[in-house]
């Protein structure tokens, strides 16, 4: 995050030559790593979300999201969403971490790896350059290889013990689940129909029409389509709706397919 804000800060300035400096400032939300959670001692993950989180909060993270404890393994309980909230307001209210601008800066250990974080972006930035930019790189699938190399590599480390995870391949034991799970309502879809229907029932046929057709045309002309999504939500088209008139202009991507 502080080599991007480098990164961002410099080419706004030398690359796209922007003049006001509030166009220099990168502001970003940060999630949890939702994939560095485990199935197995799902209490484990409270401290893995506290440190992620509070690297985030180091790194000056605008805006925060802290995963649950029980993600890998459904749709979060509420006693886990308190968790993760409380995990927050914990680094907010009592670590103190939010009263400097960059605590970190001026650690060597931090800046070099600042440093080396940027020079290795740039590195990335060449190689798409060199596929021809961000789309050939797309179509290409390099990210997508990209992304499945590292995944593979990460699997071989933990299967061959190279990489230790807790609870998994490391202290790891078969001591029985403690933690609450959600339990869905099995009326809650046949609830969620009924209100749809009577939405539709109820709502100006005529203005949700036109504000689809708006939206058709804004997308069939490469506008901005953001004022368009938000007439329409506010005409009561549904989301199925709105996306259908976006498929049908756009069409649905598929991830090209390497041997």
């Amino acid at each position: 995050m502080r080599a991007a804000r480098r990164i961002w800060a410099r080419e706004m300035r030398e690359t796209f030559g922007a003049k006001n400096p509030r166009s220099w400032l990168m502001r970003f939300h940060t999630q949890t790593a939702g994939v560095s959670l485990t199935a197995q001692q799902p209490e484990n993950n409270i401290a893995r979300v506290a440190i992620q989180a509070l690297a985030a909060v180091l790194a000056g993270t605008q805006s925060l999201h802290t995963n649950s404890m029980d993600e890998a393994l459904a749709l979060p309980s509420e006693k886990a969403v308190t968790v993760a909230l409380r995990t927050q307001q914990i680094i907010a209210e009592e670590t103190g971490v939010t009263n400097t601008v960059d605590p970190l800066g001026g650690s060597y250990f931090v800046e070099a790896l600042t440093d080396k974080a940027e020079a290795e972006v740039y590195k990335y930035f060449q190689r798409i350059e060199d596929l021809g930019g961000v789309l050939p790189a797309i179509e290409s699938g390099f990210f997508q290889q990209e992304i499945a190399d590292s995944s593979y590599q990460h699997q071989r480390e933990r299967e061959s013990g190279e990489r230790f995870i807790v609870g998994v391949n490391k202290h790891a034991n078969d001591d029985p689940m403690e933690i609450p799970m959600l339990k869905m309502d099995p009326d809650g879809y046949d609830r969620q129909m009924a209100r749809l229907q009577q939405l539709r029932q109820e709502r100006d046929h005529a203005v949700v029409q036109q504000a689809l057709d708006r939206l058709r045309v804004a997308c069939q002309n490469d506008d901005n389509t953001m004022p368009y999504l938000i007439q329409a939500a506010k005409a009561y088209a549904t989301l199925g709706e709105i996306t259908d008139v976006m498929r049908e202009v756009f069409g649905v991507y598929h991830e090209p397919v390497h041997i």
